[in-house]
């Protein structure tokens, strides 16, 4: 069980980052340069939300500390608009603009062709369903590890 363990730990990490070239090269395809595969995935999951940084950080959208410097490009880039919450000054929530909302419409083109060929390559939502529930499930053990500090 150990060495499974451990090749698990180490495929995350690989299709983590395999996840990300496959959404690079997506990009390059299209020749589209002002946004990057990680912004991709922030974008996507903003979809038609209006939501904080600290929504998009807490939801596990964006597992890193650069969110806020992620956002301030594609706001520059003209895929998200922000404005200040009217509660809090110190808040300010992010949306998709028109140019953002018409990437996600066109994304969501490549997220369909890989359900496609998920199916014709033996890959069932069953067995996806399946993953994700031990993934959840693992997720659940190291964040129980992390906040009981248990080395032993």
């Amino acid at each position: 069980m150990k060495q499974t363990y451990i090749n698990i730990i180490a495929n995350i990490e690989k299709l983590h980052r395999l996840s990300l070239e496959v959404i690079k090269a997506y990009l390059d395809r299209q020749n589209i340069h002002d946004i990057n595969n990680v912004q991709c995935f922030i974008l996507y999951n903003i979809g038609e939300a209006r939501l904080t940084v600290g929504e998009i950080s807490n939801r596990g959208y964006y597992m890193g500390s650069n969110v806020t410097y992620n956002l301030k490009k594609m706001i520059e880039s003209g895929y998200i608009d922000q404005e200040q919450s009217d509660h809090d000054r110190r808040s300010s929530h992010v949306k998709l603009s028109p140019k953002g909302m018409a990437f996600y419409k066109n994304f969501e083109k490549l997220f369909e062709l890989h359900i496609k060929n998920l199916a014709t390559n033996g890959v069932t939502e069953e067995s996806l369903k399946n993953l994700l529930k031990n993934l959840h499930k693992l997720e659940a053990f190291w964040g129980f590890m992390v906040m009981h500090d248990i080395h032993h």
